[in-house]
């Protein structure tokens, strides 16, 4: 079953220097249906101003991705890691027993990313960050795996978070179709372009719960990047 959320009703929040689409109850965002999606607890569609950001602030017991669409964003935190995440990486934060941290758009453009949280499986681990770069081109067979759960994983350069759960990003050229295989349950974002899965037409910004299924089939009308969010349930 797939059940789909327009970008254009999606939660809003200019701030100025970040604008920003929630897929799921956030800061002033209220919606009391939309408080997650299994262990998939925010979304957040934001544009970040150049040389603007978060500044620093406090995290516990959540898996946080940034998954960057353009520009780039700079991090550091508490436990002296430091990097730049660029367009079409990944950077996670396990915040476990607690982290400080700040994100700023330190690039001469706005910054598009999304950022992602899920619930971890166990509380209290030690604070991890981590980033990678991966490849941009397209395979139009699958979508490449950037963040799991599951150990085996690891070994082919996922980055690793503490839930059973998986992170796919990638491009498909247009008038490409592939399957793609559900593990529990996913939650679907149109970065670019436009797709169908399986009946259902989905635009870019667009986001989409899939369930009750183990594939789907995603067409592509134009070149598009898509990004599925495998979750568990979480209680």
């Amino acid at each position: 079953m797939i059940k789909r959320y327009p970008y254009k009703n999606l939660g809003h929040h200019n701030m100025g220097w970040l604008n920003a689409k929630y897929h799921f109850s956030f800061a002033d965002y209220r919606n009391k249906e939309r408080m997650g999606f299994g262990a998939l607890r925010v979304i957040n569609d934001d544009i970040i101003s150049a040389g603007a950001g978060f500044d620093t602030h406090p995290h516990q017991d959540m898996e946080i991705i940034t998954y960057v669409k353009s520009g780039a964003i700079t991090h550091r935190d508490s436990k002296g890691n430091k990097g730049r995440t660029e367009a079409g990486n990944i950077q996670v934060i396990s915040a476990g027993t607690g982290i400080y941290h700040s994100e700023y758009n330190l690039e001469s453009e706005d910054t598009s990313l999304y950022q992602i949280w899920i619930h971890p499986k166990e509380k209290g681990i030690d604070p991890q960050w981590n980033n990678a770069t991966f490849p941009k081109t397209t395979n139009n067979q699958s979508i490449p795996l950037l963040v799991s759960g599951y150990e085996e994983d690891q070994q082919s350069g996922a980055l690793h978070i503490h839930q059973d759960a998986k992170v796919y990003g990638g491009f498909i050229d247009g008038g490409k179709t592939i399957k793609h295989p559900i593990i529990h349950q996913a939650y679907v974002l149109i970065s670019e372009g436009t797709v169908t899965i399986d009946n259902t037409k989905l635009n870019k910004g667009d986001g989409a719960e899939i369930t009750e299924t183990h594939e789907i089939k995603i067409s592509s009308h134009e070149d598009s990047e898509i990004i599925i969010i495998d979750v568990p349930q979480y209680n």
